[in-house]
């Protein structure tokens, strides 16, 4: 009897789960297809009103061709100008040149937001084995300010600097920043980092070619164009990218956090994968 009722447990739950997405595949592909229309409306507007401005331009230009071919050239030179300004109607230019809302031409990418498929998606990857990378500091890059455990996954901070060779070209000499060994490039790239035991970090994701020596932002991780970063310090949490700082309100301090990389959506994600919360979402274009 238990083991039929924890059977029909799961099967409604996923029953569930499954009319919950189709539903929702149902309402995004709507908008999608109401996007589509009214982009391609908008397309056909502005086609019509840009084949107007070319007739008109042709029209002004066959009329200006024929005052100056009938004009001698000292009528030309005294009178040319004042007399095309008298006699142009202003009906004849009118509209010509001036856009018909260009921005609305665009596919509006907003109209597929789903906060259940984020979630949904966002544990998916997560909670897939194969989904999930294991990540381990790249030693070399290590600033004086990290120690390394042994197993090569934990970072803790000293605001004393260690005996470590400065000259290494790899390695961050001022701000304190370490890079994974593995590096990502393409697809859906996840891992989880355990930050129970810290009050005050920095994790993401960034370019390879940041920076490594000196104390300018260039090298900061969240201060210039190559980083994405969530950090903590005490109760306050942040979303940092080219020196905007982005308040993230959390009611609790998440134990553990998904960092969820998609080249070809151009996102970053941070997740609480306890909770099934999405801390903060960001849209890039990744170009390295």
């Amino acid at each position: 009897n238990a083991a039929n009722a924890a059977r029909e447990l799961v099967i409604q739950r996923l029953l569930f789960v499954g009319n919950a997405c189709e539903n929702e595949e149902q309402r995004l592909l709507e908008k999608v297809h109401a996007e589509e229309e009214r982009a391609h409306q908008s397309i056909l507007t502005q086609r019509v009103h840009w084949a107007e401005a070319l007739q008109k331009l042709g029209a002004l230009r066959t009329y200006l061709v024929d005052m100056i071919t009938n004009l001698d050239d000292q009528a030309l030179v005294v009178s040319a100008i004042p007399r095309a300004e008298g006699r142009v109607s202003p009906e004849l230019a009118e509209g010509i040149l001036e856009p018909q809302e260009s921005l609305k031409l665009n596919f509006n990418q907003t109209c597929v937001q789903s906060p259940l498929l984020h979630r949904l998606w966002a544990s998916a990857v997560l909670c897939c084995v194969a989904g999930s990378q294991e990540i381990h500091i790249d030693e070399k890059t290590i600033s004086p300010h990290l120690s390394l455990s042994e197993d090569k996954k934990t970072l803790t901070f000293s605001p004393k600097k260690g005996k470590v060779n400065l000259d290494c070209p790899e390695r961050f000499d001022h701000w304190p920043n370490a890079l994974a060994t593995l590096a990502f490039r393409s697809g859906v790239c996840a891992w989880k980092v355990n930050v129970e035991q810290s009050c005050a970090y920095k994790l993401g994701v960034c370019y390879s070619s940041l920076p490594r020596k000196g104390s300018a932002n260039e090298g900061r991780l969240g201060f210039n164009a190559a980083s994405w970063v969530f950090s903590r310090y005490d109760k306050e949490f942040r979303f940092l990218h080219a020196g905007q700082l982005r308040a993230v309100e959390l009611i609790k301090a998440p134990a553990e956090i998904g960092v969820l990389v998609d080249f070809a959506g151009g996102e970053v994600l941070f997740y609480d994968p306890d909770s099934c919360a999405i801390l903060f979402s960001h849209r890039e274009n990744f170009t390295e």
